[in-house]
């Protein structure tokens, strides 16, 4: 019985760690993309209408990391 429960912590545990770096990994894809945006160059009508879609996109997926549907 003490064996499962040993098995089961550890599982939970496992699954745990695996979310969390997930996460971070996540998170960092989010960062890179913020710079992206910032880094923009904003020139012309063609980078305005790819800057607003890319901004439009991140705007979901912070609404989805968020847990928050649109």
């Amino acid at each position: 019985m003490s064996s499962d429960l040993v098995l089961s912590l550890s599982g939970l545990t496992g699954l745990a760690m695996v979310a969390l770096a997930a996460l971070r990994g996540w998170d960092g894809w989010l960062a890179l993309k913020r710079m992206e945006l910032e880094r923009a160059d904003t020139g012309d009508a063609g980078s305005l209408i790819e800057l607003a879609d890319m901004r439009e996109r991140l705007r979901k997926l912070e609404a989805i990391a968020s847990g928050v549907d649109l």
